[in-house]
C-alpha cells in the first residue's frame, strides 16, 4: 500500500508541474502573440499583417513550404519544373540499381508538340554480340597530348564552391570508377577533383579562378602547372554558361570559406562574381588567338563553352577559323542550354535568355558540317539530358558526348528543395555548413554516381539496340520521329534537314 500511496504522490506532483508548465508555457505564448499583434498593426513594411495581424504571419510560412508541399502531394508524375518526379525517380532508382520496370503502361503523355519517339527496328542487335562504347579522339593531330575517350555520359562543370566538398569528392569517385570524365567548373582544381585519380577537364571561366593573376588576367604559369598533371585530359574555355547566360558566376559570401578562397585565388568571406565575358576575347580573332595561347601553354585539347542566342557570330568563327587554318578550330565545343540551373543566377536570365538546346544542337552541328569542320570539332551538350532518352535524343541529333550537372546532384541525393544559391542545402550538396554536410556520406554517394552511369548506358544501350543499330555513334535524325500535333510525328530529319558541305578546308596540321 506504501508503494501505491508513493506512486499517487509522484503522479499529483508530475501533475502540478505540467499544470504549472502548462500555465507559465500558455502565458508566454500569449505575450508573445500580443506583441506579435502590436508589431504588425503598426509596422507599415507588409500590407497584409498591418490589416490582418499575426493571421498574415501564416501566409508566408504557406508561401515557404508550399513548393515542397507541391513536390509531393499535389504535382503529377510529369508536371514539375524544373525536373518532373518520374525523371527524378528514375535517377533515384538507377543510382541506387533497384528496380527500374514500371507497370501497366507509361505515364507519359506521346501526344505534346515537341515529344520524341525512336524508331525500333524489326532486327535488333543483340546485346552480347556488341561492344557498347567507340573509342574517340579530341584534338587528333592538332596537340601533343590529344584526349582518348570512350565514355558517353560524363560530369559537366559543377565547381567546388558551388558544391560541398563532399559532394566533389562523391562524384570524382563515381566517375572515376564508371570510367567517365569530371568537369572542374570555373572553380578551380581541387584536391578534391584530383584524390579519385579520374579523367578532368579543367574549365577556364571568365574570372579564371585557380589559374589567374593579380590583375585578374591568365597566369600562364598556374595554367602550366595545372597541365601537367596527368589526369587533367582537356582544357574547357567558359564563355557563357545555361542558367546565367550574359553574366559571369556567382557564389555568395557565406560560401567562399578559407579553403575555396585559397584555391581560387580570391578573399575569404567575400561574394565571388565573375565578370560576364573575358577582357581578353572581345572579338572572334581575339577568340582564337586565346585558344591557341592557351593550347601552347597546355598541349593538350582546349574548346570552348557557350549557351547559344545569337548566330552570325558562329558564320563569321567559322569562316575566319578557313582563313587560318583548321588547326586554329577549338578541339571541342561545349554547348550548355538555356534551361540550365545549378547555381545561383538572376531569375530573370534564367528564364528568358538564351537557347534551348533543341533548338541550338541541330543548329550548331549542321553550320559546323557546311563549313566542313564537323570532322575536326567535337560537340559536347549539355541540358537536363538526366535520363537515357534525354541522351539517346541529344546522339540523334549530332552529339559525341553528353554532359549533366543535377543528374549527378540527384544521384547522390539532391531532393531537388531549390537551395542551390543559399548555404542551406538539406542534402549537403550544395552548402559548406558542416552540420548539414555530415548527412552525406560521400563514399556511399560514389557508390550512387557509379551505378547511376552504369544504368543509364546500360537503358541507353536498350535504345541504340532496339533501333538496330552497333552503339550510339550511329544514331541519327532518322531515328526518332518528332511529334508535330497529336495525329502527326514526323522523322527528325525532316524538322532538321541533314546539312551539306559547301566548302572542304584543307586539312594543316600545325
Amino acid at each position: 500500500m506504501e508503494i501505491f500511496s508513493r506512486l499517487h504522490h509522484a503522479a499529483l506532483q508530475f501533475t502540478d508541474y505540467l499544470s504549472a508548465f502548462l500555465m507559465i508555457g500558455l502565458l508566454l505564448g500569449s505575450l508573445c502573440i500580443f506583441y506579435m499583434y502590436i508589431f504588425d498593426r503598426f509596422q507599415t513594411s507588409h500590407t497584409i499583417r498591418r490589416n490582418y495581424p499575426v493571421i498574415g504571419r501564416f501566409r508566408y510560412i504557406f508561401e515557404h513550404v508550399g513548393g515542397f508541399f507541391r513536390q509531393y502531394f499535389f504535382s503529377m508524375d510529369r508536371e514539375e519544373l524544373p525536373f518532373n518526379r518520374a525523371d527524378r525517380s528514375w535517377v533515384y532508382r538507377a543510382a541506387k540499381n533497384v528496380d527500374r520496370t514500371v507497370a501497366f503502361g507509361s505515364t507519359r503523355s506521346l501526344s505534346p508538340a515537341g515529344e520524341v519517339l525512336f524508331l525500333n527496328s524489326p532486327f535488333p542487335i543483340s546485346d552480347t554480340k556488341v561492344k557498347f562504347r567507340a573509342p574517340k579522339i579530341i584534338g587528333e593531330g592538332y596537340v601533343a597530348n590529344p584526349y582518348t575517350t570512350d565514355s558517353i555520359f560524363n560530369v559537366s562543370g559543377m565547381s567546388y564552391g558551388a558544391l560541398s566538398k563532399s559532394a566533389i569528392r562523391a562524384i570524382a569517385h563515381g566517375a572515376k570508377e564508371a570510367g567517365v570524365w569530371m568537369n572542374t567548373g570555373e572553380g578551380g582544381l581541387s584536391p578534391f577533383h584530383l584524390e579519385a585519380g579520374g579523367d578532368i577537364i579543367f574549365q577556364i571561366g571568365t574570372a579564371k579562378y585557380g589559374v589567374c593573376n593579380e590583375a585578374g588576367g591568365l597566369d600562364e604559369t598556374k595554367l602550366a602547372a595545372v597541365a601537367k598533371h596527368d589526369t587533367v585530359k582537356m582544357f574547357e574555355i567558359k564563355l557563357s554558361q545555361g542558367a546565367k547566360p550574359g553574366k559571369g558566376g556567382v557564389l555568395p559570401a557565406v560560401k567562399v570559406t578559407a579553403e575555396i578562397a585559397k584555391i581560387r585565388g580570391i578573399k575569404e568571406g567575400v561574394a565571388s562574381i565573375s565578370p560576364n565575358s573575358h577582357p581578353e576575347i572581345q572579338s572572334i580573332g581575339e577568340l582564337l588567338d586565346f585558344i591557341q595561347r592557351v593550347r601552347l601553354i597546355v598541349n593538350k585539347p582546349v574548346g570552348i563553352k557557350f549557351v547559344l542566342g545569337s548566330d552570325e557570330w558562329l558564320d563569321e568563327l567559322f569562316a575566319e577559323i578557313l582563313v587560318r587554318g583548321v588547326h586554329s578550330a577549338p578541339d571541342f565545343m561545349t554547348i550548355d542550354s538555356a534551361d540550365g540551373g545549378t547555381g545561383a543566377a538572376p531569375q530573370t536570365l534564367m528564364d528568358y535568355v538564351g537557347l534551348p538546346l533543341s533548338r541550338s544542337l541541330p543548329l550548331i552541328v549542321d553550320k559546323l558540317t557546311v563549313y566542313g569542320l564537323r570532322s575536326r570539332v567535337h560537340v559536347i551538350c549539355s541540358g537536363k539530358m538526366i535520363t537515357p532518352a534525354g541522351v539517346a535524343w541529344a546522339l540523334c541529333m549530332g552529339a559525341d558526348f553528353v554532359v549533366s550537372a543535377r543528374g549527378f546532384m540527384f544521384a547522390i541525393g539532391c531532393i531537388q528543395a531549390l537551395q542551390c544559391n543559399k548555404n542551406t542545402c538539406p542534402a549537403g550538396i550544395a552548402t559548406h555548413d558542416k552540420k548539414l554536410q555530415r548527412g552525406l556520406d560521400w563514399e556511399d554517394k560514389a557508390v550512387r554516381v557509379t551505378e547511376y552511369i552504369k544504368n543509364l548506358e546500360k537503358e541507353l544501350e536498350m535504345v541504340v539496340h532496339s533501333c538496330g543499330l552497333h552503339n550510339p555513334s550511329l544514331l541519327e535524325r532518322k531515328h526518332a520521329h518528332i511529334v508535330i500535333d497529336p495525329r502527326t510525328t514526323i522523322p527528325l530529319n525532316a524538322l532538321y534537314p541533314d546539312a551539306k558541305v559547301r566548302e572542304q578546308p584543307v586539312n594543316i596540321i600545325e
